[in-house]
């Protein structure tokens, strides 16, 4: 039986970037190659789409520098041509790369990546887990792995996500939605702190809180806010999170702990299977820590993951049970990583939903499913197979 031609793709324009980098390093290694023929397509910072550029596989968070896709002196351009569909994957000359050249521009011609059975887009926040590159594809008619544009789209805004949670019943953290475009950006929004703080108070959001941007990922422009009061604290936590999304959350923080379930309904109209709930457990001796960047991702000596939470069985089984709720309320399909606070009297809120969640062998959606029964290549093959003609 012919392999399977799939297009992996990585990088991306979002500030995810290296932590894609390292994902895909993964689930290259990783991909049954008796099955498929992974065919690694980066796409760099500037939005350009590459073959032939650095081999992701060796990449990890552990160099003095992230990982990154760039141009080399290898790397031809991938250029997409719509009406073509699955064939319409091709690669044009170096020089198409160069500064100021347009498509085929050096070369005239443009050669063909041949057929490609579906894409397995490895991206991470805006400008890949969002909606577009899932809505791209879809008018290409080729078939990928993940959330729909819709649903894709609704989880990458995490006001969106808040507002169809809310509305099937599942409840969320309380919290205010901000304008960032309305406030003195040359100021750094110190003018508008006292307004910020009292919308804060109207709404009656308990300290701390946590100011975020609505659609970033990996814990960037996060900012947790602790002295109740303090506009100008609060104005420069709004003001950070602007960096990266005109739209800004300022949430309640929740005492509870964060568990978090892989959900996975490989094929459109499955029913979502629900992993064992794991934890990230924080292990600085610091009371003011919250899971950041570093946490995540380069220190780790701040964390670990525990699989299956310690928690009593009902608690489990009800965090289980929202998940899928969840994943259902936002028409998700494929792969996603629900997201939740637990309180000390067993109450489930969702915090967020990511579709695209790390993908890395140590990343919390694949170490929820190894330890449900479901290893890293047979996870990685069942996604694939389920958006592939039967």
């Amino acid at each position: 039986m012919a392999k399977k031609r799939i297009v992996v793709l990585y990088g991306g324009r979002a500030d995810e970037h290296p932590i894609s980098c390292v994902s895909v390093a993964g689930v290259l290694k990783a991909m049954d190659t008796e099955r498929f023929e992974p065919i690694p397509v980066g796409i760099t910072k500037a939005g350009q789409w590459i073959v032939g550029g650095e081999d992701p596989r060796s990449w990890d968070l552990t160099g003095e520098s992230l990982p990154e896709v760039t141009v080399t002196p290898g790397a031809r351009p991938v250029i997409l041509d719509m009406a073509r569909g699955a064939d319409g994957f091709l690669v044009g000359d170096h020089a198409d790369l160069e500064p100021g050249a347009t498509p085929s521009a050096a070369s005239g011609s443009l050669d063909s990546l041949g057929h490609i059975d579906a894409v397995l887009p490895v991206l991470h926040g805006p400008y890949g887990e969002d909606g577009t590159v899932q809505g791209l594809l879809e008018m290409m008619g080729v078939p990928y792995v993940g959330c729909g544009v819709f649903a894709s789209a609704a989880c990458m805004d995490k006001h969106f996500t808040k507002i169809l949670l809310t509305a099937a019943g599942i409840p969320v953290a309380p919290g205010i939605t901000l304008d960032a475009r309305d406030y003195d950006a040359s100021g750094e929004f110190a003018a508008d702190g006292p307004s910020i703080l009292a919308q804060v108070e109207a709404a009656g959001l308990k300290y701390p809180l946590f100011v975020k941007p609505s659609r970033a990922g990996s814990s960037f422009g996060v900012t947790k806010v602790e002295h109740e009061g303090d506009a100008a604290e609060l104005a420069a936590a709004v003001f950070e999170a602007s960096h990266h999304d005109w739209r800004v959350l300022v949430e309640q923080g929740i005492d509870a702990r964060e568990v978090e379930c892989a959900v996975l309904a490989a094929r459109p109209g499955d029913k979502p299977m629900v992993s064992l709930p794991g934890e990230i457990v924080l292990d600085r001796p610091d009371d003011d820590q919250f899971y950041d960047f570093d946490s995540k991702y380069t220190d780790a000596s701040a964390s670990h993951v525990e699989v299956p939470a310690h928690l009593p069985a009902d608690v489990l089984e009800h965090v289980r049970e929202v998940a899928a709720r969840a994943f259902v309320a936002v028409d998700g399909t494929g792969l996603s990583r629900v997201d939740s606070f637990v309180t000390a009297d067993g109450e489930v809120m969702v915090n967020e939903i990511n579709t695209m969640p790390g993908f890395t062998p140590i990343s919390m959606y694949p170490k929820a499913w190894q330890a449900s029964g479901i290893g890293y290549t047979e996870l990685i093959t069942r996604l694939i197979d389920g958006m592939l003609p039967r």
